[in-house]
């Protein structure tokens, strides 16, 4: 029965017109491609190669061979190296930094795809850093950086809404929105029990200061829970409200557990950026999340 690997040492001394040559490519021993053309000399009944002082020549059989072999054996490799490459970024381990508010609905969206991912949480600067040193293979992340050993790209945007429990009763805060009665809206809010993340309230900030031209909010947090989905999952169960981005309020408004208050127009988008180091092993793998985040953000 013939073997494919005689085939493929047949292609390395045919190109090398060396044995030793040969097995440094193939990353066998010298003896070893020597037994494996002895082979396919005995199986095809011809000598292939003359033996010289400095390697070897091919013998007119050994051209004829070549040339009915080679293209087949090319596609067969490309195909082998093909299926190597997809098994690999199946299954190799991926570091994947992101910001912990952002896990349950982009992070989680890439479970579904490898099976081995090492998440760690951190902020933009950070996962730039942890990115662009290698220390991670690719960031989630909304904020832009323009480096030459980086690979950066738009995934979607995200936007920041106010959410509150079911248990409120909003309609007089529903009324002063559509009357544009913004100071009236601002008071309402005021008087909510309020959830943060932060005890620095920065989402809230930022709401109040493109919402309502303010630097700062009068209020102060209630309850500061320091992830935003268990934020969500808390804020659910109880009454208040929060400032929070609408790709993680929106199955829990999709499934009734909380009601959306604001949607301000005056409250610009967030672009989401996919980011890695430029490595040729994990163009594939950039690709594919790329997709799968683009997907998760339409």
């Amino acid at each position: 029965m013939v073997n494919l690997e005689w085939y493929r040492t047949f292609k390395s001394v045919y190109k090398n017109g060396n044995f030793s040559l040969a097995a440094k490519e193939l990353f066998i021993s010298q003896p070893a491609v020597s037994q494996q053309i002895s082979m396919l000399e005995a199986h095809v009944g011809y000598t292939l190669f003359n033996r010289k002082s400095k390697g070897v020549e091919p013998t007119e059989y050994a051209k004829l061979l070549n040339n009915l072999i080679i293209e087949a054996l090319d596609r067969l490799e490309n195909v082998e190296n093909g299926f190597r490459a997809k098994a690999f970024n199946a299954n190799r381990l991926i570091s994947v930094g992101i910001s912990k508010h952002l896990m349950s609905s982009l992070g989680s969206v890439l479970l579904s795809m490898y099976d081995f991912i090492d998440f760690s949480f951190y902020t933009n600067d950070q996962l730039f850093e942890l990115v662009n040193s290698k220390k991670l293979d690719f960031a989630i992340m909304t904020k832009k950086y323009d480096t030459f050993d980086t690979i950066q790209k738009k995934v979607g945007e995200i936007k920041q809404v106010i959410i509150g429990s079911n248990t409120i009763d909003a309609k007089e805060f529903k009324t002063s929105l559509k009357n544009n009665d913004l100071t009236t809206t601002e008071n309402w809010l005021n008087n909510q029990k309020w959830f943060s993340h932060d005890s620095g309230i920065p989402h809230i900030k930022l709401f109040w200061l493109h919402v309502f031209n303010k630097k700062r909010p009068s209020m102060v947090p209630n309850y500061i829970i320091p992830s935003e989905y268990e934020m969500l999952n808390l804020l659910s169960k109880n009454t208040g409200v929060a400032v929070v981005w609408n790709c993680n309020a929106r199955n829990f408004i999709t499934e009734k557990k909380v009601q959306l208050l604001w949607d301000s127009k005056e409250m610009p988008a967030t672009e989401v950026f996919l980011l890695s180091g430029k490595k040729e092993n994990i163009t594939e793998i950039f690709q594919n999340i790329e997709s799968e985040l683009k997907k998760a953000l339409d």
